[in-house]
């Protein structure tokens, strides 16, 4: 029986098309998943709300009010514009009608939060942050207009002991007129906490007397003076957040001495700092002397701490984009195509290869049939690396933060690539022919094109073989980064010419065709077989997305899957049985899809990410930006594994070498910290880190040791060199 993957194709992309239609009735009627925009989302860790005051109306000249109400679950909390140690502000970004424009937030006065030997500032309970609107006279909502729409996309950091990243977007329709009085005492209170401005005094300066920054305010509310004062500078890493901070009055004078912080490189001038007391605060712009910046860097910095953070300075610059020399454009075409033929001993290309193997066996005694699709299937395979490859230039060009396998870090991509493998494996399994259930005319399509049918095999090769990273690759996809467009797609068109050339010349070398059995039984039985690659893809797919959406996601998946497979089965049906449980079986399916599969393309919380199988095992720890540096800086070696669950090398490498008995102890007997980022999921700063590397995707190993150059290994992690490099620190 023929193998049409063409219709196959057909067959799911309407499967899928339905599925998204029905999941986009369920947004507008069903319940509304968290990142539906609206003015309210709640998450386990806040519920976070876009509010508005303006008393008078929106209109030129009227004061007009919105803010990000956070109420805080208890013992959590979120930042101040410094978060002091660690942490990050909440920003801010807003799409406004013509006319209105937003300023900046008006902070109210923080808490310190210490933790162990550290201290944030940040805030607990409720809290609201104010942003003035500026109505100009350029502000027109039409004659007819009763209100006004203010969208906002927020993103803040929430944490515990535990950090997790959260974001929202927001949607407000406020009256044109008439009150918004229902916040009025939350902005009223938010005011009130926001510091007062002090005016500039004779007596108020900041100056460096050895290791501690020694403060003088005068103009101080007569009310304080004998009180002890808060402090909270607005510049983050110049003073040691967790330290004592000794305070006196001398007359209406505060006094103050602040341990600097080892690490700061130089200070603000002025030295903007925010006294608080009882709630409220004032803030103050303290001159400094001329020598300030240079007292300030010459503060003792290890040359480990140094170096990193030379590092940091010039990783943060974007590659330039310029001409690669003709020896070097030659040399990265080379690992191109010597990784993309590596690729094809991936366990990501396997499914495929299997297909192919079907496809040999189907034409074995026909040599024009082989090399005509030889020829197709290494054109889908070379356009589509193509097509990925300018895809993901594209979205750098435009600032994404993505590298190579990006796709897969979306839940609908690996919900729809696994509903593309369980069709697949129905069909290699016997369970339905496509003759039998489509019209003659869609059903002979593979007959009378074979060639689209090799074409889309190619481009269903690369879909696949995207997770994985070869050895060669690595190095080849890093460098796309700096070339011009057309160099760079050079680069992915070696990539794919590699993959599909072990298939392109066994269809032009007769005696492969000939050492194939004769047509018989075997074929049929050999075609069921591979059925079962096909179902072992949707179980790793189906594990892939439980890292993203969580149980429930992979869980609502299967069960789409479930009646996916009883809707195809029950069109293969004849007569009346066909018509009432086809029926029945579509209308199930479709009422899966608009209840549940929200569920499947829901981004799990990252927090809640952290608790399944990709976090980090027992001995490892999360990988967050700065962290290596800080601890070379301890001079401790750092070694970083920067895998995903999509990546199936990954998951090999970290079962196999990385949970070798011998490697664990070899790094414990030199000190190494070991450090796994995720990338899972998308997360800028593991791309940015891998940029400087030079690697656009995973696996990516590397040790870095204290005054020496980071090591890069190969793609597939050997025992003997991890071991070697270890013993050699």
């Amino acid at each position: 029986m023929p193998y049409r993957l063409l219709q196959r194709l057909l067959l799911t992309l309407l499967f899928i098309a339905a599925c998204a239609l029905s999941t986009g009735v369920s947004a507008q009627f069903g319940p509304k998943p968290s990142s539906t925009a609206s003015s309210t989302l709640t998450t386990p860790h806040v519920q976070a709300e876009l509010v508005a005051q303006a008393p008078d109306g929106i209109a030129p000249g009227k004061p007009l009010w919105l803010g990000l109400s956070i109420t805080h679950q208890p013992d959590w909390h979120t930042y101040w514009m410094n978060s002091g140690d660690s942490g990050l502000p909440t920003q801010l970004e807003w799409t406004l009608p013509a006319g209105i424009d937003a300023g900046e937030i008006a902070w109210p006065v923080p808490r310190k939060i210490p933790l162990g030997n550290l201290a944030n500032y940040g805030y607990e309970g409720t809290v609201l942050l104010p942003v003035p609107m500026a109505v100009s006279q350029a502000f027109a909502p039409g004659p007819l207009a009763r209100e006004v729409t203010f969208q906002l996309h927020a993103s803040w950091l929430v944490c515990r002991k535990e950090c997790i990243p959260e974001e929202g977007t927001f949607t407000l329709q406020v009256p044109l007129r008439g009150t918004t009085a229902l916040h009025a005492a939350a902005f009223e209170a938010a005011a009130q906490a926001h510091p007062r401005p002090l005016p500039a005094q004779a007596g108020s300066t900041a100056q460096v007397e050895g290791d501690a920054l020694a403060l003088q305010v005068a103009g101080l509310p007569a009310a304080l003076r004998g009180q002890t004062l808060e402090v909270f500078p607005e510049t983050a890493g110049v003073i040691e957040t967790a330290a004592d901070i000794t305070q006196q009055w001398q007359g209406d004078t505060w006094v103050a001495r602040m341990p600097l912080s080892p690490q700061r490189s130089a200070g603000p001038v002025p030295f903007p700092v925010v006294l608080a007391h009882g709630g409220q605060g004032w803030r103050a712009e303290l001159p400094v002397p001329k020598g300030w910046p240079a007292l300030a860097a010459a503060a003792a910095v290890s040359p480990a701490l140094q170096a990193a953070l030379q590092a940091n300075a010039a990783a943060a610059a974007p590659p330039p984009v310029t001409s690669a020399p003709l020896g070097m454009l030659l040399a990265a075409l080379a690992g191109a195509l010597l990784g993309g033929l590596l690729l094809n001993l991936m366990p990501c290309v396997f499914p495929v290869l299997a297909i192919k193997v079907v496809g040999f066996a189907r034409h074995a005694q026909s040599r024009h049939a082989h090399r005509v699709g030889g020829l197709a299937y290494t054109a889908g395979v070379m356009l589509s690396f193509v097509a990925l490859g300018a895809a993901m230039l594209g979205l750098r060009a435009a600032g994404e933060a993505v590298g190579w396998g990006f796709q897969l870090q979306a839940p609908a991509v690996v919900a729809a690539l696994a509903a593309l493998f369980t069709v697949i494996g129905l069909n290699l399994a016997g369970v339905f022919e496509f003759g039998r259930m489509l019209p003659s005319s869609l059903a002979g399509l593979q007959a009378r094109h074979p060639v689209a049918d090799s074409f889309l095999t190619g481009v269903l090769a690369v879909a696949v073989a995207s997770p994985c990273t070869a050895p060669f690759m690595g190095a080849s996809l890093g460098l796309t980064a700096t070339l011009p467009a057309p160099q760079a797609l050079a680069v992915f068109a070696a990539m794919g010419l590699g993959l599909a050339l072990p298939y392109l010349l066994a269809s032009w070398i007769p005696g492969f065709a000939r050492a194939l059995p004769r047509p018989g039984a075997w074929m049929e039985t050999l075609r069921r077989f591979m059925a079962f690659p096909m179902f072992a893809t949707v179980v790793w797919l189906t594990w892939v997305l439980g890292q993203q959406s969580g149980i429930d996601g992979a869980a609502a998946l299967l069960a789409l899957l479930v009646a996916l497979s009883m809707a195809i089965w029950a069109l293969t049906l004849r007569g009346r049985s066909r018509a009432v449980i086809a029926t029945l079986s579509i209308a199930g399916c479709a009422w899966l899809a608009w209840a549940w599969g929200p569920k499947v393309i829901e981004m799990q919380p990252a927090g809640e990410a952290a608790a399944t199988a990709s976090a980090p095992a027992p001995g490892w720890r999360a990988w967050q930006a700065g962290l290596p540096e800080q601890l070379l800086a301890q001079g401790r070696p750092v070694f970083v594994d920067y895998t995903a669950a999509w990546c199936v090398t990954c998951q090999y490498n970290k079962k196999a070498t990385l949970s070798n008995a011998a490697v664990l102890q070899d790094f414990a007997s030199k000190n190494v910290a070991l450090l796994r980022a995720d990338w899972t999921r998308r997360d800028p700063a593991i791309t940015a880190a891998l940029g400087a590397l030079g690697r656009s995707g995973v696996p990516v190993y590397v040790l870095h040791a204290p005054g020496k150059a980071p090591v890069v290994f190969s793609e597939i992690l050997g025992e003997d060199e991890l071991r070697q490099a270890v013993a050699a620190l």
